[in-house]
This record gives C-alpha cells, sequence and structure tokens, in this order.
C-alpha cells in the first residue's frame, strides 16, 4: 500500500459502517485527514439451534459429501464450533481431510489452517462467486461438478448466484447456513447517520460489505426517506470494498464511485483520501 497521504481527506466528512473494526477505521480516517463518522450497521448473531448445519457434520462424518465451499472466514470457525456438538473438533477435522475442501479468499483459507484442513482450491482476488464459479471450471478434471454432493457454507443471506452456477453445473449442493446477519442492537448511531445523509453532511461514504449498503437503506426506509439517503448517496464519493459491495449499490440505485486497488480496509481508505477530492469537486461542477 501507498504511503499514507496525511491530509488526503482535507476536513471530508466521512461515514463508515463498519462494526466490529469501527475503531480502526475511525483511526484510519483520521490518519488521512478525514472527520469520521462511525455508525454500526451489523452484528453477526449466530443461529441458535442450528439443526442444519450439525446434520451437514453428521452428514460429512457419513462421508456423504464430495466437497465443501467455504466462504467465510468467520463462518469457517463458526461451523467447526456447531461440529463440536456433534463430535470432536479431531473428528471434525479428519472428516474434512477426506473432501475436496475450496475456500473463498484468504480468511477461509487461514482459518483452515489453523485446523489443520488443507484447502483443495483456493479462490482468488477478488473473491467474488464468478471466481469461485471460474475456478471450478478450471479445475473440473479433477473436480467433476456432475453429480458432486458439496457442501456450502452459507453467510448472512444465501449467494442466489453462486447456487444458480452450481445448479447449472449439476451438483448436488447442501446449503449449510451457520450464522446471519442482523441490525445493531442499538441502531442510533445507523438513524443519525441517515439523517446525516439526507441533510447532506457527509462529503464520503465507505462500504466494506454488501450487508452494510441493505441495512442502511433499511434504516431509511424505516424513517421514510429512503429516496433522500439514495440521492444523497449519489452525490458524495463512494467507494465499494469490491465487486460484491459494488453489485448491491448498483442494484439499490447507487453508483459507486471506485473500488480499491486491493479488497482490504486500508487500501480503501488510502485510495479514498487520494481520490474523493477531485472527484467531488468534478460532481459539483456537473450539478451547477
Amino acid at each position: 500500500m501507498e504511503t499514507p497521504v496525511r491530509n488526503g481527506f482535507a476536513g471530508l466528512r466521512v461515514l463508515s459502517l463498519e462494526s466490529r473494526r469501527a475503531a480502526e477505521m475511525a483511526k484510519l480516517i483520521t490518519t488521512y485527514g478525514g472527520v469520521p463518522r462511525i455508525a454500526p450497521s451489523m452484528r453477526e448473531v449466530p443461529l441458535e439451534s442450528n439443526t442444519v448445519a450439525q446434520e451437514f457434520v453428521r452428514g460429512l462424518l457419513a462421508k456423504n459429501f464430495d466437497a465443501v465451499i467455504f466462504l467465510t472466514g468467520v463462518g469457517t470457525r463458526a461451523l467447526a464450533r456447531v461440529g463440536e456438538t456433534v463430535c470432536t473438533r479431531e473428528q471434525f477435522t479428519a472428516a474434512l481431510q477426506q473432501v475436496a475442501v475450496i475456500a473463498r479468499g484468504p480468511k477461509p483459507v487461514a482459518a483452515l489452517k489453523e485446523m489443520g484442513v488443507p484447502v483443495t482450491l483456493a479462490v482468488p482476488e477478488p473473491n467474488t462467486w464468478r471466481e469461485l464459479l471460474r475456478t471450478l471450471d478450471e479445475h473440473a478434471a479433477s473436480l467433476p461438478m456432475p453429480g458432486c454432493r458439496l457442501g456450502v457454507q452459507e453467510y448472512g443471506a444465501p449467494n442466489q448466484e453462486l447456487l444458480a452456477g452450481l445448479a447449472e453445473r449439476a451438483a448436488q449442493v447442501t446449503r449449510v447456513p451457520v450464522y446471519e446477519w442482523d441490525l445493531p442492537e442499538d441502531t442510533t448511531p445507523l438513524r443519525e447517520a441517515v439523517g446525516a445523509l439526507a441533510r447532506r453532511e457527509v462529503d464520503v461514504a465507505l462500504f466494506t460489505t454488501s450487508i452494510q449498503v441493505i441495512h442502511l437503506l433499511k434504516i431509511a426506509g424505516e424513517m421514510n426517506i429512503p429516496g433522500d439517503v439514495r440521492d444523497a448517496l449519489n452525490n458524495v464519493f463512494v467507494g465499494s470494498i469490491g465487486p460484491v459491495t459494488s453489485e448491491a449499490l448498483r442494484s439499490h440505485g447507487i453508483t459507486p464511485d471506485f473500488e480499491p486497488s486491493h479488497p482490504k480496509m486500508g487500501f480503501l481508505v488510502n485510495e479514498a483520501a487520494q481520490q474523493s477530492g477531485a472527484a467531488l469537486k468534478a460532481k459539483k461542477s456537473r450539478r451547477i
């Protein structure tokens, strides 16, 4: 990553919807000369009685699967904890070692490495469902999809494009939901951020996951100002961590201004600091 542009934001008001890494994001924005507004937008809620995941683990132990796709690091670790309600960690790990393991990006790779599970296929950046399906196609000789008994560890909402692509390839898919996203218990900061957007008190908005988009607009809808918020976001500088988040923005009528060179938070803030000033001037000139 490039050397920080200390005054890159030059006092611009920067909204972030980070939750778990809120403090880190606020520090980064300040380092790059911005005025942070942090509004946690989500929390991970483990499924209280995850009978589907438990049944998957039993099937894995019974050798009813040929391959498993891991989509997130958090979900990988959560599934391992669910597994411990059915068997020992060693038995769960040993069962995974007997199947093909596909990891969508570095986070599930790291989680699997911690468990001692070798990764058969690692999906390259930007780690979307498109790269995942392309990786499967490129290795069709060694891991054919037709008839493949395939478990898919899900996160948040199901990835319908991925599921459709696997169905097209005739895989026998078992969805394994491990956790879901919900709004934070205290939505006050998020509601205040929605109000600030509607009042045009935000210059830059940074999104690091598609769920942030969904929850922001959900609150805007509850406040009866979704149109105002969409209009505001199309007049500020919007940074998106990567293609999945950009697709979510576009699907809600919001055009992202850029994606960083690498889908990481530090790159997002640094490059937003470098680009936001000129981009906002250009947007303003077009409105005049």
